[in-house]
């Protein structure tokens, strides 16, 4: 199991423990006050080597500065763009000045605990939460290479985000909408489809089968730093979407005279913007509807994908079919979003269970 030793300081006597580490080779540990105290952290060590979990004292010396480069410069070759732009964000304002210079091995589940507290009372929970998952991310591979026993960053309650109120348009209000916009029919297609705007804006003329009126969503077109980027969409976002019959014309036009590999709205060459959130286009049209209309909502571009989810909803539209129309990970995800959505669709089917039941009855 090892022994205990006691040697003296200026402070008086002190306790070491003195071990074999799985290799064979001896380890010591000081400074404890009694020897209970090193008797009961050698049985720790030996718990832990015959569940396999030891980790040595010397390898937690490595600092969150140097693991958290390392695992930012691998965490970049397999996320997106924007997704590493608002990781490295987080690492650079919140992570790195508070946790660079601690050896992962100093720190503890306590502190973790009281820096999240902290950063909550000025940052919104979105801010919070993704701070926190950089630093439990960077532990988690301080724990893989076995330079922690744990990851003290782990089983830390966050800030709860409040749901974001949706806006859902009705077919009326989205017709006022792109009446008053610079790119009408931009508007409808976002309205329509259900497309994010990067998967909208990275759509190619090659990417419209016209004659079966479907997209496939191979592309997606994000701003980074004021820079487009453009990638490819997670499995599961890559999919076709039949548009609607009324939006045809409108596509048709959008890819006459256009090469395949052109893109399929703007000039064919740069990739359509919404402008900034004072003066854009987009700003500029829900304006105009507030002044027609002025319980026209106050909306973002990411609206009107909320708006394709509920008037296919309400189109009649099974939970299925809306989950393959925006790319969810899964039926659930599409539930979770729009429960209240699907809860006046189920008032409509009790409805029409009714009025089947009786015509029935009645013959």
């Amino acid at each position: 199991m090892g022994s205990t030793y006691s040697y003296e300081t200026k402070a008086g006597k002190r306790w070491e423990a003195r071990y074999r580490k799985p290799d064979g080779k001896t380890a010591r540990k000081g400074g404890f006050h009694t020897k209970r105290e090193a008797t009961a952290y050698l049985a720790t060590v030996e718990v832990s080597k015959l569940t396999g979990s030891y980790v040595a004292p010397s390898a937690g010396v490595a600092t969150i500065e140097t693991l958290g480069t390392d695992w930012l410069a691998a965490h970049q070759a397999t996320v997106k763009a924007s997704t590493f732009h608002s990781d490295e964000s987080a690492w650079r304002i919140h992570v790195q000045p508070k946790w660079g210079s601690r050896k992962v091995g100093s720190i503890r589940h306590g502190e973790v605990v009281a820096w999240v507290a902290e950063l909550a009372k000025a940052k919104s929970p979105t801010t919070v939460t993704r701070a926190h998952g950089v630093l439990a991310a960077i532990l988690d591979t301080a724990l893989r290479d076995r330079r922690i026993s744990s990851n003290p960053a782990r089983d830390v309650k966050l800030p709860r985000r409040q749901s974001a109120t949706r806006s859902y348009l009705t077919h009326a209000q989205v017709e006022l909408l792109a009446e008053g916009s610079k790119h009408p029919d931009f508007v409808r297609f976002l309205a329509y489809t259900g497309l994010r705007w990067g998967e909208a804006t990275g759509l190619r003329v090659r990417h419209v089968d016209q004659t079966k009126r479907r997209l496939f969503i191979e592309e997606n077109a994000v701003v980074v730093n004021g820079h487009v980027k453009v990638g490819t969409p997670k499995t599961h976002e890559r999919r076709s979407v039949v548009y609607p019959s009324f939006l045809a014309p409108a596509i048709a036009e959008a890819a006459e005279d256009k090469k395949p590999g052109d893109l399929l709205w703007g000039d064919g060459t740069t990739h359509l913007r919404p402008g900034n959130a004072k003066s854009g286009w987009f700003v500029g049209a829900v304006r105009r509807a507030q002044d027609a209309d002025p319980g026209f909502p106050r909306i973002t571009p990411h609206d009107l994908r909320h708006t394709a989810a509920s008037l296919a909803i309400s189109a009649g539209a099974n939970v299925k079919a809306v989950q393959r129309m925006l790319g969810h990970a899964s039926a659930a995800m599409t539930l979770d979003r729009y429960s209240g959505l699907f809860a006046d669709d189920l008032e409509t089917v009790a409805t029409a269970l009714d009025d089947q039941r009786s015509e029935q009855l009645q013959r």
